[in-house]
């Protein structure tokens, strides 16, 4: 989760260099600032906790959050509905939010 400041050219270029950042490496947007990515294990988190914490932006709030595939599944949308890669999303996995 992330919400970063967008009022100068600078800034805009980083937040774009964020986002894109994290699109390559497998994340996919769930919300607006909110993406997430399903790991098989704990060791994977901690690599792809490293690789984020390489592309910071100098200023903004960017939050980190696991939760377990059930977690992610007992969701509640109370409007929407979930999208296919929600629903691709397999059992026995952990999520990175």
């Amino acid at each position: 989760m992330f919400d970063l400041p967008s009022e100068t050219k600078r800034e805009q270029r980083e937040y774009r260099t964020f986002r894109k950042h994290l699109i390559e490496n497998g994340f996919v947007m769930l919300q607006y600032s909110i993406y997430y990515r399903s790991l098989p294990n704990r060791s994977a988190l901690k690599k792809y906790e490293t690789i984020l914490k390489a592309k910071l932006p100098k200023v903004g709030n960017i939050r980190l959050l696991y939760v377990s595939e059930t977690q992610f599944e007992d969701m509640i949308l109370l409007a929407g509905s979930r999208s296919r890669q929600e629903e691709v999303v397999g059992i026995k996995r952990l999520v990175v939010i």
